[in-house]
């Protein structure tokens, strides 16, 4: 069995959890319909600014273990991977396309995850999906936040997001997976919907060096190995040295 294959025992079912997915098909369903004309403006100067695809597609490992398919807007050029500074994107990064600055600034690369709830692989709330390349290389402790869908946005992301230093970072993801409720789920998407109006964003404020995770096609990416205490929870590595105002293509 693959690495990506591997599962984790799930979290129970809870009462409410009927409710909480009718509730994340209509957030994702009202979003995409708010969102439409949006997506519409975003494609065509995507299309406009530089040559490739709209959407990236990117292989995440999700609940339970297994893999599905992350759908986000294209931010960098195509091939980024490979030119530059490799894997690693900077704060002014010129692989980072003009529409791409704005998207990222407003985490509107991230709307695409709306099909990602729809399709069942995703939450509205949940830690941030991952790849297979660190989910081989977590503690029997870490697996657990593989107990719950994966989501948009979680605990860590309106604590700190990016920011905190991933022992802090996980120690939030795994509280959320041990206590989580609709309540909780309501109180992180209000002060999310606040981070986004308010011009924060939820991963605009990286000062982590990221995997440059959205040039369209990323097969065959090399991961380097991680330095202990410092793998992101979203990304695939980071370095501490990364100028203010980074962001990992989480």
């Amino acid at each position: 069995m693959s690495s990506e294959e591997q599962t984790v025992p799930a979290v129970p079912t809870l009462p409410h959890g009927v409710l909480r997915r009718a509730l994340d098909v209509l957030l994702a369903c009202l979003g995409l319909a708010l969102a439409a004309p949006l997506l519409a403006v975003a494609a065509i100067a995507i299309k406009l600014d530089s040559a490739g695809p709209v959407l990236y597609r990117q292989r995440r490992v999700g609940y339970g273990g297994r893999p599905f398919e992350l759908f986000k807007l294209r931010t960098m050029v195509v091939g980024a991977e490979r030119i530059g500074a490799g894997i690693y994107v900077t704060a002014d990064d010129p692989r980072i396309t003009r529409v791409g600055r704005v998207l990222r600034r407003w985490s509107l690369d991230e709307l695409p995850n709306l099909i990602n709830v729809l399709r069942g692989e995703m939450a509205i709330v949940g830690p941030r999906p991952t790849v297979a390349q660190q989910v081989v290389r977590y503690s029997d402790r870490q697996r657990r936040r593989l107990a719950v869908k994966p989501g948009i946005t979680g605990w860590a992301q309106i604590h700190g997001r990016t920011e905190l230093p991933w022992p802090e970072r996980i120690e939030l993801d795994l509280w959320y997976v041990e206590n989580r409720s609709l309540w909780l789920d309501l109180r992180i998407i209000a002060r999310t919907v606040w981070l986004i109006v308010s011009g924060h964003g939820l991963y605009s404020s990286d000062p982590q060096q990221g995997f440059a995770a959205d040039q369209g096609d990323r097969a065959g990416a090399s991961v380097p190995p991680p330095t202990p205490g410092t793998t992101d929870s979203s990304a695939i590595s980071e370095r501490p040295h990364a100028r203010p105002g980074a962001r990992a293509d989480t």
